[in-house]
């Protein structure tokens, strides 16, 4: 809470989504600190509100507001987005509608409220590119404050909205759609992007170098209800050792960062004193891969133990899992474990790069069964480059194999099993080796998870998988250029936002709107692309080269593994990014 009379600048920083899914999302808390940090400016949270209440508000005249202050979000000088899922679009819109502010840039003429957003979307911010007035490309820490300051001196001297955005662009990891003109050639693709008014060729993504200095959240706000992640959350470190050929964020938060086991424990002990909640979450994109994991457990065990406080460990691999780290982390509370083989086949595994072994897998299971678990998740993609039936029906037979694992080696079998498959759709992604590949259609998604269906064998096991329809318009929207803003403008006025929830995604409403744009949306989705075509994110720079994506590629084709970055580098080109040309690893 601040004092309006000694606030010049105020920030609305808004999650596209409901309350429980963005208080659960770590980017947010760190930027609300980073941004509150500025004397003069304010920030305050904004979120969807689920369907039943914004009617409410529509029926009565209630504008969206902002939860600190419960002022209108269009009173605010500038709305900030965060947006990591391509299907929460829709709720940017949403929350603009909802605020009463014109929905399109063009249409904001004046400086005056300022609209852009970050997030892993932004890597590809073609689809939105007319609604938001610049995006931030990468770590949003330093990059955010920077393009705050100049806003707060733009207004200060007057500048035109124009005026500031051409300055804006000069910013590193700053991207602003209107100073980049698009040209088509006949067959749709797209022929040439040209910069203007001074707009860099190439947009360079923004790192945090040392996140051992940088903010990092410890007096967070507790939620005033059960979010989906309820819990404290201790970010570990950036980045991933494993290149993984589908994994968009492996690539895009490259170089690997990470932070000192002292720095983690302090912060960690200082995050659950001061929340008073009674489990903390490590967060990394592969938690086992931290070095000095032990160390870490056995520091905030200390803390946690006599507390009855329980500390978990998401993320972690079938080739690293430690039983050791496991009894440490679970004498607390017992969860869950959860492994992501990806493919059920050793080929297709090869294919994406996994570095994981059936035999990696099993031993994982009969460990955790010799210790007394007796459920397991499995977590697989369906519909991955180079595909068979092969590789669907491998699935089924892994799962088993798991089973007579239990069966063999559990020690506590009086409580049974469960074992849970799980299959997601895959959806080729901007910035890995597999961005331009084809996603299949919706019909075969459907054959091959019927075509898994039927050939589980066993009640003990579990199945679910992700509906195909929402996986087609997420890839629409993953791969898609500028020309989708009508769509997913007239997609809202039909349906509405919260699109990505099943009770409200309409299947109908985007096959209407692509229709009346004259889209087909299979051309973004279903077809494989040139390897010299350009994309609709080329000029964005994450740091890894376009060579290394094509040779990535070229080895999946052979089915060839690359070593993961602490075995041999690989030379991608992330290094660069960092001040000291290295990974810390």
């Amino acid at each position: 809470m601040k004092n309006k009379a000694e606030v010049d600048t105020r920030f609305a920083l808004c999650f596209p989504d409901t309350y429980e899914i963005g208080m659960s999302n770590l980017g947010m808390k760190i930027l609300y600190g980073v941004l509150n940090n500025l004397d003069g400016v304010w920030c305050e949270r904004v979120f969807e509100p689920w369907r039943d209440m914004s009617d409410e508000m529509k029926a009565a005249g209630i504008p969206l507001w902002a939860l600190e202050s419960g002022d209108p979000v269009k009173d605010f000088d500038i709305i900030g987005f965060s947006v990591g899922y391509e299907m929460s679009f829709l709720g940017v819109l949403d929350i603009l509608a909802l605020s009463g502010i014109p929905l399109r840039s063009a249409e904001r003429t004046e400086l005056t409220p300022l609209v852009f957003a970050g997030g892993a979307c932004m890597y590809n911010a073609e689809p939105i590119a007319d609604f938001i007035d610049l995006a931030v490309i990468g770590e949003g820490e330093q990059a955010d404050l920077e393009v705050t300051e100049l806003y707060r001196r733009a207004k200060k001297l007057g500048w035109t909205k124009t005026e500031f955005l051409r300055e804006a662009a000069k910013i590193r990891g700053v991207y602003v759609p209107s100073l980049y003109s698009v040209d088509y050639a006949p067959d749709g693709t797209i022929s040439a992007i040209t910069p203007h008014d001074g707009a860099p060729e190439r947009v360079t993504k923004r790192i945090i170098e040392d996140l051992d200095s940088s903010f990092f959240p410890t007096d967070i706000i507790v939620p005033s209800t059960e979010i989906v992640h309820d819990r404290a959350v201790l970010e570990i470190f950036r980045g991933c050792i494993r290149g993984c050929r589908f994994c968009q964020a492996g690539y895009v938060y490259r170089p690997i960062r990470s932070k000192k086991c002292s720095t983690l424990v302090k912060q960690g002990i200082e995050l659950l004193k001061k929340s008073g909640y009674e489990e903390i979450s490590l967060s990394s994109l592969s938690t086992s891969d931290y070095r000095a994991l032990g160390e870490l457990c056995d520091g905030l065990l200390d803390w946690c133990e006599p507390r009855k406080a329980s500390l978990s460990l998401p993320s972690l691999r079938a080739d690293n899992f430690s039983m050791e780290i496991m009894k440490k982390v679970q004498k607390v509370r017992k969860s869950g474990l959860t492994f992501a083989p990806e493919a059920g086949s050793q080929r297709l595994r090869d294919v994406i790069n996994k570095n994981v072994t059936e035999e990696d897998i099993l031993n994982s299971c009969r460990t955790a069964f010799e210790g007394g678990w007796n459920g397991v998740k499995l977590y697989f993609m369906m519909g991955l480059p180079t595909e068979t039936d092969e590789d669907i029906l491998a699935i089924a037979d892994l799962a088993f194999k798991v089973l007579n694992t239990w069966k063999k080696y559990a020690s506590n079998k009086n409580r049974g099993v469960r074992i849970t498959v799980s299959t997601s759709c895959f959806v080729p992604k901007p910035m890995t080796p597999f961005q331009w590949e084809a996603q299949d259609t919706m019909e075969e998604f459907r054959r091959k998870q019927k075509l898994l269906k039927d050939n589980m064998r066993s009640g003990a096991i579990t199945y679910n998988w992700h509906d195909s329809e929402v996986s087609f318009i997420e890839a629409v929207l993953a791969l898609g250029d500028r020309r989708l803003s009508p769509v997913i403008e007239s997609v809202y006025k039909k349906a509405g936002g919260l699109a990505a929830w099943e009770e409200y995604f309409s299947e109908t409403a985007w096959e209407e709107a692509f229709a009346e744009n004259g889209i087909d949306p299979a051309f973004y989705a279903n077809r494989a692309r040139s390897l010299d075509e350009i994309l609709p994110w080329s000029i964005i720079d994450t740091g890894v080269t376009q060579a290394h994506l094509l040779r990535e590629r070229e080895l999946s084709r052979e089915a060839k593994t690359s070593p993961n970055c602490r075995e041999k580098c690989s030379g991608c080109g992330a290094r660069r990014l960092d001040a000291e040309g290295r990974c810390d690893d």
